[in-house]
């Protein structure tokens, strides 16, 4: 069994006075409903919104939840007969159809498993796990149960079974995989219904773990941001060669629980790992806890979850995401969207395949989270444009 990494006792001291405050269950919490002129925001934005929503302006838009303030002022459904939308493509083989399982939860258009779990009321996250596996480890950082984030990735592998081993990929350690800058060859951005991307094949191998820690080196770890839901996916290992708990059942416990989330699901893998880069399904309201929690620093009904270092650390500018002008910078698994008004403020946010968008902006004490199932050409979410009106809306 490859050996833990050996923490510094400073920093596992200071991380234990602030675990010391944590594990308390939290008053049972429901969010607080509110007209939006209580809270400040402009309503006819709001209802603009829905009405190009309901009037299918934006495609398959599954939900839209708005709070500000700690208070809900809209929470919409979108109902959408999935079975007719997408029967036919998920019976044909493709690559968006498991092929070796076309029932199962990788055929993206079984509405079974998509975009709702058992056609129930929890919504498949996809790329947005990234940012929630992101979350919890933060949490266990915070508790002093976690590596530092400099540590070298293959020091959770045995290394004599690695292929395509080089100097390049010793240097791989964590940051690198939380910034995707790990340097692997890997081609995601060509769309997913692509049989040339990479994640594709990522997701009919039997062991997603091995397949992204064989894979050749493309370049230095830590120089370019490379779209890689491989490295995402390399963190569920991670995590548990480095806590010897399963990253999910350390979410339920100390990321979930402290914010009374009791009802989620999240696959595994064929091999048994919990699927880190896309296999979280929640109910909205729920996820937004997570972002609301980020923009409380930290803090659940005056508790501490994840420490205010960590939220901020995560979502600042660690790499580019491209040379384009107003690109996105990215943290740790945190998009992070300039605001279109305020000169030098970020807009954090998640983004999931399909059009899943859960968003915090912190100057206007708001987060907004869109689901939807746009996953086969058509309309979608002009983001930048609705980032712009929602902040806007709020005086």
């Amino acid at each position: 069994m490859t050996p833990r990494p050996s923490f510094s006792a400073v920093a596992v001291a200071c991380a234990l006075l602030v675990a010391s405050s944590l594990g308390a269950q939290p008053k049972p919490f429901t969010w607080p409903i509110a007209k939006p002129s209580q809270v400040g925001l402009n309503p006819a934005v709001l209802d603009s919104l829905d009405a190009e929503i309901t009037a299918g302006k934006y495609g398959n838009i599954d939900r839209m939840l708005v709070i500000r303030r700690g208070r809900i002022v809209m929470n919409k459904w979108y109902p959408h007969d999935y079975d007719t939308i997408y029967g036919d493509s998920s019976r044909a083989s493709s690559s968006l159809n498991n092929s070796h399982d076309p029932t199962g939860p990788f055929n993206y258009f079984n509405p079974w498993w998509h975009p709702t779990y058992r056609r129930g009321t929890l919504h498949t996250l996809q790329s947005v796990s990234k940012t929630v596996a992101s979350a919890v480890i933060g949490v266990a950082v915070t508790r002093g149960e976690f590596p530092t984030l400099d540590t070298p990735i293959l020091t959770f592998f045995d290394t004599t079974a690695v292929a395509n081993l080089d100097d390049r990929k010793r240097r791989i350690t964590i940051r690198h995989l939380l910034t995707m800058s790990g340097g692997f060859d890997w081609n995601e951005s060509i769309p997913y219904s692509d049989p040339r991307n990479t994640a594709g094949a990522l997701e009919a191998s039997p062991d997603w773990v091995k397949f992204t820690i064989d894979r050749p080196m493309m370049r230095e770890p830590g120089t370019q941001f490379n779209y890689s839901s491989g490295e995402s996916a390399l963190l569920a290992h991670i995590f548990f060669r480095a806590t010897g708990v399963d990253i999910e059942e350390y979410a339920a416990r100390h990321l979930f629980a402290p914010l009374g989330i009791t009802n989620w699901h999240w696959k595994r893998t064929t091999s048994g790992a919990i699927d880190t880069e896309g296999g979280l399904y929640l109910d909205a309201t729920d996820l937004a806890r997570i972002w609301q929690l980020w923009l409380q620093g930290g803090r659940w009904q005056g508790t501490p979850v994840v420490s205010e270092a960590w939220v901020r650390e995560s979502v600042t500018p660690q790499i580019a995401t491209s040379t384009r002008a107003g690109a996105p910078k990215y943290g740790f698994k945190w998009w992070l969207y300039n605001n279109p008004v305020q000169k030098d403020a970020f807009i954090w946010a998640g983004s999931g395949f399909g059009g899943q968008f859960p968003m915090a902006f912190p100057d206007q004490e708001m987060v907004v989270v869109f689901n939807a199932w746009n996953i086969a050409g058509g309309p979608t979410l002009p983001l930048r444009a609705v980032q712009e009106r929602l902040i806007r809306a709020a005086k």
